[in-house]
């Protein structure tokens, strides 16, 4: 049963890389520690051909010309982690979280689906280069085999079964440790330490056993009693003979990027260059897993304003955290689009503070279906609609640009604006004419409509009885005379455990205009005694 490894080198450097891309081809170290006693903990291939060290100290480093010196990062990380495991689970469900900068996963069967193991190998280095990682991929037929050949073999590696001692042989001993450490019971990793890897390379060191294959060829017994069954447990993995069962993770669809910045930002350009990186790595990841996403939350960290030591009062400090969220009316995978919106979106909604660190989350959902019908009307783009609402948006104001959406109420005309989300329209079924009801049959009657006056027109009015008698609008001089025909009134009112209560009186008048008769409709409120004249029926 082959399986594959998925190993990070100088993971550290790589997170870092994976959200500055342009340090790829420059000397990288991470330093880690508090100022000024910074150390390096991780450095990249081009750093060690440079002479550099890890351990060696930030006063060190500053007189070499040519480094790149990051702080190490959690939260790159994490997410450069997250990336990871969605690479592996790309290609196969079962997939162990080994450790932070391994994966191993079983590709067992695969072959009918993605081709023979070498090919899935290239196919899961490349994918992993798509997410901003470069890696090594080790396929062997046990796993504990492909975490020492990914860990020992740069590239793409493929073991043959029966062939594990003799590919294995070439690595140096140290490598165990490397490939050791996940796979020990609790008991064994309070054991393992620095100190012990010591000692067993010391030892290794005494007796000549420079590489896997010398391990390998040691005789058990003796192996056994100078040092325990750690010692054949290290002979099993050197002959590449151990067997066990994958523990299998099934994280969470979380889709997050993070990045802590060198220096504060404050103006929304070099905010955007970032966001468009880890926009970019979202979408990647989303992609990996056949994934879109219709929710977009955006997380600044600002950095709090202190007032002067000499200061008397107190300045007031701005909140730490600021929050935008993008909810899109279909499920989208396009960065350009996304980081538009979120530029967009930022203009009018300044963070007001130097921005420290950016996090970005995706809800993930399922790719909307393009497929149309032949003899529906064309549908605007969703990715093109909403850029232009976003642009509206930031001209009228927030709010103010959408679709009406009526609420639960009895007041005329209360709505609200809405996010415009237009629905396609449905296919109709065959031989069934578009436009017309199922049945097939028209109406046979005329509709009367309301024809409303925006805004209603001021009117005033002579009332005999309560009963208006007499109407005149100053702004429509063809709007007056004698009322010869009324109905009403028909009262309604609502919210009046509210500020914005109402109350108001309806009437359907007639009035006579050039030999014909016009209906109109006449409005009193109550709560302001205004008349008003509504609309006019067809």
């Amino acid at each position: 049963m082959p399986f594959a490894c998925i190993f990070v080198p100088d993971f550290p450097v790589e997170a870092i890389v994976r959200a500055e891309p342009e340090l790829r081809s420059q000397a990288v170290v991470v330093l880690s520690g508090k100022a000024p006693l910074e150390k390096v903990c991780a450095l990249n291939e081009r750093a060690r051909r440079m002479g550099l060290e890890i351990g060696m100290t930030k006063t060190q480093l500053e007189a070499c010309t040519g480094v790149a010196m990051r702080a190490r990062s959690p939260l790159q990380e994490a997410a450069a982690h997250a990336a990871l495991l969605d690479c592996a689970q790309s290609f196969s469900p079962q997939v162990e979280d080994t450790a932070a900068d391994t994966v191993v996963l079983d590709v067992a069967g695969l072959e009918p689906l993605f081709g023979a193991l070498p090919k899935i190998a290239r196919d899961v280095a490349r994918r992993a280069s798509e997410l901003g990682l470069e890696t090594n991929v080790a396929v062997a037929p046990n796993p504990d085999a492909a975490a020492l050949a990914a860990r020992g073999f740069p590239g793409v590696t493929v073991i043959a079964s029966g062939m594990e001692a003799e590919r294995l042989g070439e690595l140096p001993v140290s490598v165990l440790w490397d490939g050791l450490s996940p796979h020990l019971s609790p008991h064994e990793k309070g054991e393992k330490d620095e100190d012990d890897a010591e000692r067993f390379l010391d030892t290794f060191q005494r007796w000549g056993v420079r590489n896997l294959r010398a391990l390998a060829a040691l005789p058990g017994i003796p192996l056994s009693e100078r040092l325990g069954q750690k010692g054949l447990r290290l002979q099993q993995l050197a002959r590449g003979s151990s067997s066990r069962t994958l523990k299998l993770v099934q994280p969470p669809l979380l889709f997050e990027e993070a990045i802590e910045l060198e220096y504060p930002v404050v103006l929304l350009e070099p905010l955007a260059f970032a966001l468009n990186r880890m926009l970019e790595q979202l979408c990647a990841r989303l992609s990996s897993r056949a994934l879109a996403t219709q929710e977009l939350r955006l997380r600044l960290e600002l950095e709090t304003d202190l007032c002067p030591e000499d200061s008397a009062a107190p300045a007031p400090a701005l909140p730490r955290c600021f929050t935008r969220t993008l909810r899109l009316p279909v499920p989208m995978l396009d960065a350009k689009v996304f980081l538009k919106l979120l530029q967009l979106d930022l203009k009018a909604h300044p963070p007001g503070a130097p921005i420290l660190k950016i996090h970005l989350a995706a809800e993930p959902s399922r790719p909307r279906a393009a497929q149309a019908g032949l003899f529906v009307p064309a549908f605007p783009e969703p990715e093109k609609l909403e850029l232009t609402l976003a642009r509206i948006s930031g001209i009228v104001g927030e709010g103010r640009a959408g679709t009406a959406g009526l609420l639960d109420t009895h007041r005329p005309e209360a709505f609200r604006i809405e996010h415009f989300a237009p629905q396609e329209q449905p296919i109709p079924p065959l031989g069934e004419p578009r436009g017309n009801p199922s049945n097939g049959t028209a109406h046979s009657s005329p509709i009367t409509a309301l024809r409303l006056f925006r805004p209603p027109l001021h009117a005033e009015v002579t009332l005999r009885e309560g009963k208006p008698m007499r109407l005149l609008c100053p702004k429509r001089k063809d709007i007056a005379g004698e009322i010869v025909w009324m109905a009403g009134p028909w009262r309604s009112s609502g919210d009046w455990w509210e500020q914005e209560g109402w109350a108001r009186d309806e009437w359907d008048i007639a009035m006579n205009r050039e030999n014909s008769f016009v209906l109109y409709r006449l409005v009193h409120d109550l709560l302001s005694g205004r008349w008003m004249v509504e609309g006019a029926y067809d």
